[in-house]
């Protein structure tokens, strides 16, 4: 199980638990899945400044004049993706040595339908990291957001680099992916402990010898860099752009490197850029442990909810002792995979994102009551982006090599995580233990961080709308008020409700603050809430 800090949007696994409760309500088996953080001073961050970059190549500095002044060669995407566009563009990889070889990352675009005068590129990022932009564009963004927003922006996304068909990090096959992911997320004794380690270091060591060339090169850092070059390709002296959990960091962090830039940006889902790891892992141990509140109360409503109506504290009881029988019986699925603690424990936190997958996850553990894991898994496969022919996205190897290089790892061994066990189980009884050993991911990594934590004030900037949720579970609300009022521009806008991210969930109050920033650029006043 590998749950550490993945920070996207919900629309992938909301989307896969209403086709499993479609599903189920015809009487089939459901699908086995919908398949689809950080500084200025890191190695090659501080080589150029913003004075550096501009949209007209002619001011740009030496090394980099190849790179903003290429041209984007757009072709239809074909097939089913035929009324996108898309491009591919060169970026070094080292942006310290632009002249020692180069990277090409994918790029896709719904150009703007009108009616109304176009008001540029807007670009979009779903978060992870390794979540892919261009899948989140022609899936999720060009359909779900506002039409006057579409009728007015080319929605724009770019894959970051390492991630989706940019040039990926690639550390594990398939099948060793299948053991990976049913690695037992809780070790309880020393031969549990080495098998843990081993499974984090042959993952690590995976991605070193399958990656190496890249490896080093996926910061969040870089990849703010990589969007001024696209910016300027896309003829736009302004960034537009929304971005969605992690990609709440990517756009602070280029607000950060290019105050003078910044034009609309909405950072949905915010991550607190001063926190260490450990302190990221633990509070969202607690997110997640507030969402699973949220989901036990509206289950004990329900007559079928199989962990009672006794409240909160018993459904966690009751769903600790599951987890945990798990690990010596694992449980039938329909196919060769059988249901174990790591699968299962990961198909619960994936339901934790979306309010709309609460249905989904209480007929799953009312299926798995019964000696049927299926439901469990199929949850467990669509946060993995695992699809039905058992092959992967790359999102947990790109997830992996962002992190460990923005900032040190949270523990650096086994017995650092036994030390931080009682204030994991603290916030949460039901999935802190398991989320403290999931913090280990970054200890046996074969680089070394380029990042550390620190506040983001982009001074300068054009004001920066920033949004958060009252019950967020992987990104807590606390980070969101943290970023606003680090930006010196930041403007919060609350959301009081449940699942992870705000824009375009179901809130006319949220979307229609944020559209009219979008397209007016007036940012609503600091402090509103929405309901």
């Amino acid at each position: 199980m590998d749950t550490s800090r993945l920070l996207r949007t919900s629309g992938t696994l909301a989307a896969t638990a209403a086709l499993l409760l479609s599903a189920l309500a015809a009487g089939g088996p459901g699908p086995a899945a919908a398949a689809v953080p950080r500084d200025r001073d890191a190695p090659g961050a501080s080589v150029l400044t913003d004075d550096d970059y501009a949209t007209d190549v002619a001011d740009v500095a030496e090394p980099l004049r190849s790179y903003y002044g290429q041209k984007l060669h757009w072709r239809s995407c074909g097939g089913k993706r035929a009324a996108f566009e898309c491009a591919g563009m060169k970026v070094p990889l080292d942006y310290s040595a632009p002249h020692g070889g180069d990277i090409t990352l994918a790029v896709s675009r719904k150009k703007a339908a009108g009616p109304g005068k176009r008001l540029g590129s807007l670009l979009l990022n779903p978060g992870g990291p390794g979540g892919s932009a261009i899948g989140y564009l022609q899936s999720h963004a060009a359909a779900k957001y506002p039409a006057a927003v579409r009728a007015r922006y080319d929605l724009v996304a770019v894959d970051p680099r390492g991630v989706g068909r940019s040039t990926p990090i690639t550390c594990l096959s398939h099948s060793e992916m299948d053991g990976y992911a049913q690695t037992d997320p809780t070790p309880q004794n020393s031969a549990e402990t080495r098998r843990y380690v081993a499974s984090l270091k042959k993952f690590a060591n995976g991605c070193a010898s399958r990656s190496s060339r890249i490896l080093r090169h996926v910061s969040t850092v870089e990849a703010a860099r990589d969007m001024d070059v696209l910016r300027a390709l896309l003829g736009d002296s302004k960034l537009h752009y929304v971005g969605a959990s992690y990609g709440t960091f990517l756009g602070a962090t280029y607000a950060e490197l290019f105050p003078s830039r910044v034009g609309r940006l909405v950072l949905d889902g915010a991550l607190d850029p001063s926190l260490s790891a450990e302190r990221v892992n633990r509070e969202q141990t607690a997110g997640f442990q507030t969402a699973f509140t949220s989901f036990a109360r509206d289950c004990a409503r329900h007559t079928d909810c199989p962990l009672g109506t006794s409240g909160p504290t018993d459904a966690g009881n009751r769903l600790r002792s599951f987890l945990t029988a798990l690990d010596t019986r694992p449980l039938p699925t329909g196919q060769s995979r059988r249901l174990t603690e790591g699968l299962a424990t990961t198909g619960v936190i994936a339901a934790m994102y979306d309010e709309g997958a609460w249905p989904a996850l209480r007929k799953a553990l009312s299926l798995a009551a019964d000696g049927d894991g299926s439901v469990l898994l199929a949850l467990s496969d669509a946060y993995y982006e695992r699809d039905a022919k058992g092959s992967y996205s790359n999102l947990m190897a790109a997830n992996a090599a962002v992190n460990c290089l923005d900032a040190p790892a949270a523990f650096h061994g086994p017995s650092g995580v036994r030390q931080a066990l009682p204030a994991f189980r603290k916030a949460s009884p039901v999935l802190g233990e398991a989320l403290a050993w999931a913090s280990l991911s970054c200890a046996y990594w074969p680089t070394h961080p380029t990042g550390h934590p620190h506040r983001i004030t982009a001074r300068g900037a054009a004001p920066i709308l920033v949004v958060g949720t009252t019950r967020d579970p992987a990104t807590p609300y606390p980070w969101a008020r943290a970023l606003a009022s680090q930006l010196s521009s930041g403007r919060l806008l609350t959301y009081d409700g449940d699942g992870h991210t705000a824009y375009t969930r179901g809130s006319a109050c949220v979307d229609s603050a944020i559209n009219s920033y979008l397209l007016t650029t007036t940012p609503p006043r600091s402090g509103q809430r929405c309901s």
